[in-house]
């Protein structure tokens, strides 16, 4: 299973939100260092979030690009990846290893299309799911789509992975949701990265011993409540 270390973004900082709302945030200073941080406790795959896309009041572009230079690591990008010029500068000028697409997929579908046959195989399903839906504009609204319905949107485009969010966990350190995970992936037949709740490493093992692809590290590295190297060879040895 790989672990992705999160670096979320907004105004420049690095923070951690919780349920996803921008008023409940806390701040874990430079996201550069934050991401190096990571890199040296072993990390070999970074989930980058640029949270002023996400709610569309500015890109963090530039910090994202020196994350990729400064670390040397593949790193996944989404927030506002909602156009092929931004899909192509996270890719092409940053040296993203893939986009995450979210609300294009319910919102923009065309935009989708444009994006996924461009840069076929380098565009993740970023699935947020509130009250049964897909959550749209930095989780503020909530779209028709179900998380299949979306996921299997993208696999007609090529993509084969998903990270999934279950928006009601996010930043609570109450425990993924592994069931939701797992259910998702046998009905689409994709690799899932689960998101959102994780909160020790018996969440990790609990994955794990499912056959999840992944899961992302949010609140409870920043918190010391899984410390990265002891997550990064449980998932190995599992």
């Amino acid at each position: 299973m790989i672990l992705f270390p999160a670096v979320d973004i907004l105004d420049g900082r690095a923070v951690r939100l919780l349920y996803g709302r921008r008023e409940n945030v806390t701040d874990y200073g430079s996201p550069v260092e934050t991401a190096v941080r990571w890199r040296d406790e072993g990390a070999k795959f970074l989930h980058v979030v640029d949270l002023n896309g996400a709610f569309g009041d500015g890109n963090s572009g530039a910090v994202i690009k020196e994350i990729v230079r400064e670390t040397g690591l593949p790193v996944q990008v989404g927030g506002g990846v909602n156009s092929v010029d931004k899909a192509a500068y996270y890719l092409e000028e940053a040296g993203a290893e893939r986009v995450i697409l979210g609300s294009a997929i319910a919102l923009d579908p065309d935009a989708a299309d444009r994006i996924c046959s461009r840069f076929y195989g380098k565009a993740v399903a970023g699935i947020d799911v509130k009250d049964g839906f897909v959550a749209v504009k930095g989780w503020v609204k909530n779209s028709s789509m179900t998380a299949v319905q979306a996921a299997l949107a993208m696999k007609e485009r090529g993509s084969d992975t998903v990270v999934y969010t279950d928006i009601s966990r996010d930043g609570a350190l109450t425990g993924v949701n592994v069931r939701a995970t797992v259910e998702l992936g046998e009905q689409t037949g994709m690799n899932i990265i689960a998101s959102g709740g994780l909160s020790s490493t018996d969440d990790i093992s609990a994955l794990a011993k499912a056959g999840v692809y992944g899961a992302i590290l949010g609140r409870a590295i920043y918190t010391g409540n899984v410390r990265l190297p002891e997550a990064l060879a449980l998932a190995e040895e599992a």
